[in-house]
């Protein structure tokens, strides 16, 4: 793997919601750094990690965070590496309010972005972005969805061997 992945997180209070998406990058074999960082207030220390993110050798940045969640945005006006955002729940909207401040991006900064809570999404689609150069990465992809395909399947014979 030569490209690493970025967790970049708006506050500490959304790492039990991220876990997930570093457990997958990991398991991809994906090398991931991990950080705090807000995009309201430290702005700076953010324009700092994206502006460098591609020399520092990211392939990706994932950005979590809840309510005014500008953190993915801000982070894709410094960088022409793709961003994927992850809104957080929020006990206002329940995470609505992240997820629209995310989607509405304008034109000329995207940001990908996964449902609510949607962690483990966010690591798999950046997976699939850094496996169109890597075809390791690839393989390790079509095995997983091979598996959870089969997982799948067993659940279906299990579900037709019962008597309803």
């Amino acid at each position: 793997m030569s490209k690493k992945a970025a967790v970049i997180m708006g506050s500490d209070s959304d790492l039990d919601t991220m876990r997930p998406c570093i457990a997958r990058l990991k398991a991809f074999g994906i090398p991931v750094e991990v950080h705090i960082i807000s995009a309201h207030r430290t702005p700076a220390a953010a324009e700092r990690f994206a502006s460098s993110a591609k020399e520092n050798g990211f392939g990706v940045i994932i950005a979590a965070a809840g309510k005014a969640a500008h953190l993915a945005g801000v982070l894709a006006a410094y960088t022409t590496l793709p961003v994927i955002g992850v809104p957080i729940k929020t006990s206002m909207m329940g995470g609505l309010d992240s997820l629209l401040s995310m989607v509405q991006m304008p034109k000329g900064i995207p940001v990908a972005c996964v449902a609510v809570d949607g962690a483990d999404n966010a690591a798999i689609l950046a997976a699939q972005m850094m496996a169109l150069s890597d075809e390791v990465l690839g393989d390790k992809l079509e095995q997983f969805k091979a598996s959870m395909a089969a997982e799948v399947e067993l659940k279906d014979q299990k579900l037709q061997s019962e008597a309803l």
